[in-house]
């Protein structure tokens, strides 16, 4: 009986999810067509069916971790300063969700780096998540929360700040739990107010 469609799109649905759950236990360095095969019960040859090369995969493996981050519930928080802080907190690893995604993130840029295709991508990816933080940083200047001054500036010292964050809670959970990573942005926020 020939396959279907459907029967195509629950299939890599199924690799999908074997490729979250392998980055999500070993990190990008973990991730290999036989650890995904293995983590699914199937075979590498079919695997090379949907990733001819590891390249293919870590593609995949990007894509997969950038619609996750985008579909992860959003708080909301209204406009100006309310809504940068809800931005960069929606960054932050406060859950265990959360936590997994940024790790996967953190171990996803040795591979970036290695790469000049994905090196571009990511940059891309950072250059439009500096913007959005530019266009709040804007709207809380015209209601007078934020000091006057350049809004792309202000965004980048913010993301810098957010990202760096994320690190040291990565690597140092117990120093730094959600509740002290929420103190320190809101430290932080504080500081740019006038």
């Amino acid at each position: 009986m020939p396959r279907t469609k459907g029967d195509h799109e629950a299939r890599r649905r199924d690799v999908s999810e074997a490729v979250w759950r392998v980055l999500a236990a070993h990190g990008f360095g973990g991730l290999t067509l036989r650890a995904v095969a293995a983590e699914l019960g199937a075979t590498t040859g079919l695997l090379t069916h949907y990733f001819p090369a590891k390249r293919d995969l870590v593609a995949h493996a990007l894509d997969l971790l950038e619609a996750r981050t985008a579909a992860r519930p959003r708080l909301t928080s209204g406009d100006g300063l309310p809504a940068i802080r809800t931005a960069l907190l929606h960054v932050l690893p406060l859950t265990g969700e959360a936590t997994d995604t940024n790790r996967i993130w953190v171990s996803s840029w040795d591979t970036a780096l290695a790469d000049p295709g994905l090196s571009d991508d990511y940059a891309r990816k950072y250059a439009r998540g500096r913007e959005n933080l530019r266009d709040l940083v804007t709207a809380a200047q015209r209601r007078g929360e934020l000091p006057p001054g350049d809004p792309a500036r202000i965004a980048a010292g913010a993301h810098s700040f957010v990202l760096g964050l994320v690190v040291q809670a990565l690597f140092d959970p117990a120093t730094f739990p959600p509740e002290r990573q929420v103190e320190l942005l809101d430290d932080y926020l504080t500081a740019l107010a006038p």
